[in-house]
């Protein structure tokens, strides 16, 4: 199965997010607003910016099973990356990426190993995914990874050059 076929609804109510991006190139990351990675935001506004107009776009997907860091509604997490960040990029309605209630994306983004060869369980807030146009997972870093991080910027350029 192919990331772009799992169904996963907008924060503002969109029913199929990942369909309305089909064909782009997404970095897919779990967020949070009350982690100390929070500040990522900033760089992952600025990736969206930067690549948007070259078919790019950031995916944010909030979950709260992490120290419950992500407790606010969609429309309190709306606001707080606006005000806070100025997220432009779509986020989607807050869902579970482990146990036995993970939402079916996580279910096919999971499988994919980092470079230290992790597959399976998200580790923490901010774990980030590459999809590729058609929809394939191509790669997987761990949340520590700057959004901006040479390896990251790279893997975004290979795909927008393929």
């Amino acid at each position: 199965m192919l990331a772009y076929d799992a169904k996963i609804a907008g924060l503002t109510g969109s029913s199929d997010l990942l369909g309305s991006i089909k064909g782009k190139i997404a970095l897919v990351v779990n967020v949070a607003s009350k982690c100390g990675l929070t500040p990522q935001y900033t760089a992952l506004e600025a990736l969206h910016k930067e690549y948007s107009a070259q078919g790019f776009c950031v995916v944010g997907v909030p979950c709260n099973q992490f120290l419950e860091q992500e407790p606010g509604t969609g429309s309190e997490i709306k606001t707080f990356c606006s005000e806070n960040y100025g997220v432009t990029f779509p986020m989607s309605e807050k869902v579970d990426v482990n146990g036995p209630s993970r939402h079916a994306l996580y279910e096919i983004l999971a499988s994919t190993a980092d470079a230290d060869g992790h597959t399976g369980d998200i580790r923490w807030n901010f774990e980030k995914f590459l999809v590729d146009r058609s929809g394939n997972v191509v790669a997987r870093f761990h949340p520590k990874v700057l959004p901006d991080a040479p390896e990251v910027l790279s893997a975004i350029k290979a795909q927008l050059d393929s």
